[in-house]
């Protein structure tokens, strides 16, 4: 590892090892600072090592929130989507997720699943996700944007560090 300061990762990059430091690294350093996310989420995305400043959605079998938020500019942060685990619909599939990468997003965790793997896996965007499922979602819009949630004891607030990578999940307390 070649920096200890959380905050020094380059978010912006677009070689999906370029993260540095690790998760198991950065925990090492600063665990007290941070919080780690026991859950386990699958790697999905074509980046598997991300990070960026937070940004939230909290829906629930509707992705209509997730679409606008991601349409617009990411400028390098992840979206961290609360679909309450629930795995009846997808909460983004490649058309969303191609927008994400088109706006600047670097990445997408959400508790619950996506549609798309293949399509998913080819785009430069690291997404993190609980599964699969074919189904659509609901489009009415339904959920709040950029609020507090929390997945298992670990909050996300909007603007905290998030960094991501294939050991999982830690954030700025």
């Amino acid at each position: 590892m070649t920096t200890t300061d959380p905050s020094s990762t380059d978010a912006a990059s677009t070689d999906p090892t370029d993260v540095d430091p690790t998760t198991a690294d950065l925990w090492d350093e600063h665990g007290e600072t941070l919080q780690s996310v026991d859950r386990q989420f699958l790697d999905l995305g074509g980046r598997v090592r991300f990070s960026g400043p937070v940004r939230t959605v909290r829906c629930r079998n509707d992705n209509a929130l997730v679409k606008a938020v991601l349409a617009s500019p990411g400028d390098g942060a992840v979206l961290v989507v609360d679909g309450g685990a629930s795995m009846r619909t997808a909460l983004m599939g490649d058309l969303i997720a191609a927008s994400a990468v088109e706006n600047g997003w670097a990445g997408v965790i959400i508790n619950g699943p996506v549609r798309d793997r293949t399509a998913l896996a080819a785009l430069p965007l690291g997404v993190k996700a609980l599964g699969s499922n074919p189904r659509k979602s609901g489009k009415a819009g339904t959920g709040e944007v950029d609020v507090p949630v929390t997945i298992d004891d670990v909050t996300f607030r909007p603007g905290a560090k998030l960094w991501a990578d294939e050991d999982g999940i830690v954030v700025e307390r």
